[in-house]
């Protein structure tokens, strides 16, 4: 969440970075996923890709629009792309292995239609939306992050994050908008000479007696039971500022606390 500015303006460096920042690039990558076969476009129902997935005993079964061809893939894109299509008539997957040990191997989603404008795209130019699986390593990627810090239930998840930058680091896509006319040049300058970035897991902090999940503490905030995110009832650092807890305290709590995995 973005504080009003009282002066010392906003607590990071450098803009604020937004998925939707990269919407063209996600795209071209999906784009060169499809060329060189390493994706297609599925018309399953949601029902028939559940019963098509398998389950954690049982390996899955190939959708019958897996051998369609890359020509066939990139008109239905098209057509995804351009409007065309209604809402989960078509999906954009990965071609992996539907045997996989790992359900998140099992030809995962990566793009889908939603008839929705993007809260932070002007006007409606996008009628299909990335996966958080597929934009998370790619945004990491032209942000120039070295090590993409996850809480543990990501874990079965890094497969599919390296999997999607081991199939696009060839093609140059992300180097190239990494590396030129990005918005986060500046930042991404620091690694240039970098390789893929690395998803690394830990467990979540959980204190007793606290409420932590956002959208319940965004529920408190909406609903007026608190006077704002800086309450000083709230687990928030604006709320601890209120509360009277210096910054020395904070760091030293979580030094304190350590990492666990």
């Amino acid at each position: 969440l973005l504080p009003p500015n009282q002066g010392g303006g906003a607590p990071w460096d450098g803009n604020v970075r937004k998925t939707s920042d990269y919407f063209p690039l996600i795209h071209a990558c999906a784009i060169q996923l499809l060329k060189d076969g390493h994706a297609y476009i599925d018309s399953l129902t949601p029902e028939e890709m559940r019963t098509y997935r398998g389950t954690l005993t049982e390996p899955g079964i190939e959708s019958p629009h897996r051998t369609r061809t890359i020509a066939e893939n990139l008109e239905l894109f098209t057509q995804m792309t351009n409007g065309e299509c209604e809402a989960g008539q078509h999906i954009l997957r990965a071609k992996i292995d539907m045997a996989s040990p790992n359900l998140n191997l099992r030809d995962p989603a990566l793009y889908r239609i939603q008839h929705v404008p993007h809260p932070n795209v002007e006007g409606d130019q996008w009628c299909v939306y990335p996966l958080y699986d597929f934009s998370h390593p790619i945004s990491d990627a032209v942000e120039g992050i070295t090590h993409s810090l996850c809480s543990l239930e990501f874990m079965d998840h890094r497969p599919l994050y390296e999997w999607v930058l081991e199939k696009l680091w060839d093609s140059r896509w992300i180097q190239t908008a990494r590396d030129q006319s990005n918005p986060y040049t500046t930042v991404s300058d620091l690694y240039v000479d970098q390789g893929q970035p690395q998803q690394i897991e830990f467990s979540r902090l959980n204190l007793q007696y606290t409420v932590l999940s956002k959208r319940k503490l965004i529920h408190l905030v909406q609903t007026n039971a608190v006077s704002g995110w800086d309450d000083p009832r709230m687990p928030t650092i604006s709320g601890m500022r209120r509360r009277g807890y210096p910054p020395s305290a904070i760091r030293l709590f979580c030094e304190r606390m350590g990492i666990s995995k």
